[in-house]
């Protein structure tokens, strides 16, 4: 099929370098894409909103055929509908595979289904065994990303169970099992097993979690080749964050009603900050931002360059933010018209994007190294790391940048604007610790590594 190419700069505050990124229209025709995932094989599995999960052959091409249809048993609208898909460690002897939803009471399931045993791209739409039916107080909020882990267990994030600000405080209440990741083993007679190992069993708080505090994580995945689960995390109006989880660390709180992102947003009755695992990056709403939708660790081969970097992208500025392993964040420039909604890899690792309206499916690779000749605040220097007493940053072009320092507790102990090329910057008052640093100008922004004052 004919292929659209879009090539976009990545934009930086940080940094001359730059890398273009290639967004290849790979499929069209898809009504609300929300999960794309493999099965390892060549192909690609769809999850639409409507409760339809389409393939896509190698060549793009979607097969008119459906895999799956189960649009009788979903609320589809606004936040609700079909919205995970994962596939079973042994799917090619077992055939099953597990979806994740909101049916027609608005509740979440977690339900099996097996592939037809005589045409493996249909799935048996009367095979289905419901292992979770979770009620829900409100419409939004519903999370929906469900993956299996190298432990051979499913992991599936829920949402707070709606409205704002989590009025009932499901996301710290450890016997609710919103806003959590839940850790369960299917491969039980009954719906499902719960792990010895999860941190709540036999203790205050419900046996199935395995860590809180998520508001509406929209979209984790597993990097297996570091260790760690990547949450992207939808804030509640002012700030989004990307969360960083070692697989094997159990009964993290990541702050949710208590705080959004760093900030404090309703910390009454709230356990104290050193008990909460804050995010390792957080941008703002500026620039037309709004939501965050996580996506992965780029682990193919195709595009070197772009080895351990994270992609994820904001919804409603449809600009797609790249990690990196200094926890930076880089932007993109706006792919007007694509509001994308997930992320997901075939079984080769390659990346793809999916915008919810309009259907289409990317691919994403890489261009050739260039300058960014339009960065504003040009190539910046923050020294000494570690600091004591004294900071000091090279390259300020712009007058109006700010410094925020930030503790790991999400608090602001520093802000400033009175910003000056290499005169120093009074930390003597700061205690010693690990701090995150924080640049703004304008629309611009990037979350260097972190720092250490001694």
């Amino acid at each position: 099929m004919k292929k659209l190419l879009f090539t976009m700069t990545i934009l930086s505050s940080l940094i001359v370098n730059s890398q273009s990124i290639n967004l290849e229209e790979f499929a069209t025709g898809l009504t609300s894409p929300v999960e794309i995932t493999n099965a390892n094989d060549s192909r690609l599995f769809v999850v639409q909103q409507n409760g339809i999960i389409k393939i896509i052959q190698p060549t793009g091409t979607v097969n008119a055929t459906n895999f799956l249809n189960i649009t009788s048993k979903i609320t589809y609208g606004g936040e609700r509908g079909l919205l995970g898909l994962a596939f079973h460690p042994q799917y090619p002897s077992n055939g099953y595979f597990f979806v994740y939803y909101n049916n027609t009471a608005g509740n979440i399931v977690v339900a099996r289904y097996t592939v037809s045993q005589t045409n493996p791209d249909t799935a048996d739409p009367d095979s289905e065994k419901i292992i979770l039916n979770i009620p829900k107080p409100f419409d939004n909020h519903n999370g929906g990303s469900i993956h299996f882990a190298p432990d051979g267990k499913l992991w599936i994030i829920t949402g707070d169970g709606g409205s704002g600000g989590d009025p009932n405080n499901n996301a710290q209440n450890k016997n609710s099992l919103l806003g959590k990741m839940l850790r369960i083993d299917v491969d039980a007679t009954g719906p499902y097993n719960i792990p010895a190992d999860n941190p709540f069993v036999g203790t205050d708080g419900a046996d199935e979690i395995w860590s809180y505090g998520l508001r509406n994580a929209w979209k984790f995945s597993f990097d297996l080749t570091t260790g760690n689960a990547m949450i992207a995390d939808v804030g509640q109006g002012a700030i989004e964050e990307i969360n960083k989880m070692p697989i094997t660390q159990a009964g993290l709180n990541y702050g949710w009603r208590c705080y959004e992102g760093n900030n404090a947003y309703n910390t009454a009755g709230c356990a104290t900050p050193s008990t909460m695992t804050f995010p390792i990056a957080v941008y703002d709403h500026s620039g037309g931002k709004c939501s965050i939708t996580g996506g992965y660790v780029y682990r193919g081969a195709q595009n070197p360059s772009l080895q351990g970097k994270y992609f994820f992208a904001d919804y409603c500025s449809t600009q797609i933010g790249i990690l990196d392993s200094n926890n930076a964040i880089t932007w993109t420039t706006p792919y007007s018209g694509n509001n994308f909604s997930t992320f997901g890899e075939d079984y080769q690792k390659e990346l793809y994007a999916a915008a919810v309206n309009n259907g289409k499916i990317f691919k994403i690779s890489t261009g050739t190294l260039g300058i960014q000749e339009n960065n504003s605040l040009g190539k910046i220097n923050i020294y000494p790391n570690p600091a004591h007493k004294e900071l000091f940053i090279d390259g300020i072009k712009d007058k109006n940048l700010i410094l925020e320092i930030i503790n790991t507790e999400g608090r602001k102990i520093l802000t400033t604007n009175n910003l000056v090329n290499k005169k120093s910057i009074d930390i003597s008052g700061i205690p010693s610790g690990i701090y995150f640093i924080n640049l703004k100008s304008g629309n611009l922004k990037s979350y260097s590594q972190k720092i250490i004052i001694k």
